[in-house]
């Protein structure tokens, strides 16, 4: 009798299993395994989120996996050393015990020192943000044959991603926040303005560029606010669901270069939300437009995490948020979401842990890219190769279709 497995949606690592009755089965070869998760501390980026939280470190350790937490991990997100140890995790001050862990975890991407750390043959969760991507870095996953999945990439199957979604709910709402913060007098060369405005005043005028999760949350709160918002997007279909979802009518528009720059001269701010689901973000407004923006306008460039939707864009950090330039404050931080670091961690926590349960009842990694087309639109390195076509062709290194090696093993 053939032991066949049925096949399993990739959003089935999100919603189901982890609280599930276990059936009992006879004894087959077929065999859950331990894993050994380890988290580190993040120290890039004035990141403040961590990968794993308590609670889904509670339901790993219930069935049966070993989670090793460094030592203040979870500090700025409020979750303490002793609130991880209750939970059942190991609390480690060696970093070199955390990295020599089976599958390791983190929210911004290893450092090149990082990676040194690593063991062989080691699986990597976290995230790739292409500013700051180096060669060298994917020189020293291919020499350790790492396999390194990209949490922006990874895809359910409808073809929506759902890390970046979950982060762009927050940051579309820390977008218009922090957009109200920098025009008011407070920041250095604001204009002084209440983003929604008063009874016979104007509210602030805001372009989005994008209609997708990010521009759809920001809406919401803008027009809770009482701001006056154009939105752009090539993507018709996008912006008739924009409307329904926002439940109201928008003044939206293609992206028409010529009135593009006809409404960036009127605009107090302007908020980038584009997202690429191969490589880097599209620059869609060039820096001459930007010379022609008010004095004080703010941009929000939250493509940034991806190369930036605008020109004049440069990453810069949480601790140092902005600069000007051409007038115009620039606030192009890519891990938006760490400004609310115990929000943005529970959520993506909620995300991984299904996927390491799912990952802890197959015998081998490769049984799960093979399955599932959406975890393996995330692997961008495999056992010494480049399966992300645009990295190669970025860095001018040998491509390997990851469809190609999946169906070699058969």
């Amino acid at each position: 009798m053939s032991n066949i497995r049925k096949p399993i949606v990739f959003s089935d690592f999100f919603t189901k299993g982890q609280y599930e009755t276990e059936v009992d089965m006879l004894d087959l070869n077929h065999k859950s395994k331990s894993l050994t998760i380890g988290v580190p501390k993040e120290i890039i980026l004035s990141e403040r989120r961590v990968a794993i939280v308590p609670s889904s470190v509670m339901i790993l350790v219930g069935y049966g996996h070993r989670v090793i937490i460094e030592s203040g991990a979870g500090v700025k997100s409020n979750f303490s050393d002793h609130q991880y140890a209750e939970a059942g995790a190991e609390i480690s001050h060696s970093k070199d015990k955390v990295f020599k862990s089976q599958v390791l975890i983190k929210i911004a991407p290893p450092t090149l020192e990082e990676i040194d750390l690593m063991q062989a043959d080691q699986l990597l969760i976290s995230p790739l943000q292409l500013p700051v991507l180096k060669d060298e870095y994917l020189n020293k996953l291919k020499v350790k044959r790492i396999t390194a999945l990209a949490m922006e990439y990874l895809q359910s199957e409808d073809g929506s991603n759902p890390i970046v979604r979950i982060m762009s709910e927050i940051a579309g709402t820390s977008a218009i926040m922090t957009a109200a913060e920098y025009l008011n007098n407070t920041r250095e060369g604001g204009r002084g303005m209440m983003l929604g405005g008063v009874s016979g005043v104007p509210p602030a005028k805001i372009v989005i560029l994008g209609a997708g999760v990010v521009a759809e949350t920001a809406i919401k709160v803008a027009i809770g606010l009482g701001a006056s918002i154009r939105v752009f997007d090539n993507d018709i279909t996008k912006l008739m669901r924009l409307q329904n979802a926002v439940g109201r009518h928008l003044h939206t528009s293609t992206f028409n270069p010529v009135y593009l720059a006809y409404q960036l001269t009127s605009a107090d701010v302007v908020i980038g939300a584009i997202h690429s689901k191969t490589g880097r973000a599209p620059i869609v407004v060039s820096e001459e437009m930007v010379t022609k923006m008010k004095e004080g306008a703010v941009i929000i460039d939250v493509s940034i995490d991806q190369g930036g939707c605008i020109e004049t864009s440069e990453m810069t950090t949480i601790d140092n948020p902005s600069f000007i330039k051409h007038g115009v404050i620039h606030y192009c931080v890519p891990n938006i979401a760490s400004k609310v670091s115990r929000t943005a961690s529970l959520a993506v926590s909620n995300i991984l842990t299904p996927l390491l349960l799912k990952m802890g009842q197959e015998i081998h990694f490769d049984n799960i890219l093979y399955d599932h087309v959406g975890i393996r639109n995330g692997c961008y390195a495999y056992k010494g190769c480049i399966t992300n076509e645009y990295l190669a062709k970025r860095f001018n290194c040998k491509y390997t279709n990851m469809e190609l090696l999946m169906t070699s093993k058969l």
